[in-house]
């Protein structure tokens, strides 16, 4: 798995600082230069599509780095075997 971690790390953008929920569409506007809103706001329209909008956003919660490197995934996992 410290390889896929390691994949994920290089990933070149990671969670807004500017986050309101899970920093995915603040993350994407900082990487691309587009307003944070208007990812938002397109994000939120495709949730209305079936599984598309609510599962894409949901992987890449758990995939994307947060500024400091950490992952969501790594922390699930790490839970489960501790468990």
């Amino acid at each position: 798995m410290e390889t896929v971690y390691r994949a994920l790390r290089a990933i070149p953008f990671r969670r807004g600082p500017r986050r309101w929920v899970g920093g995915v569409c603040a993350g994407l506007a900082d990487r691309f230069g587009w307003d944070a809103n208007i990812v938002r706001l397109v994000t939120l329209v495709s949730f209305l599509l079936p599984v598309l909008g609510i599962g894409a956003y949901l992987v890449l919660w758990l995939i994307v780095p947060w500024v400091d490197n950490s992952l969501p995934l790594q922390r699930i996992v790490r839970s489960f075997r501790g468990r």
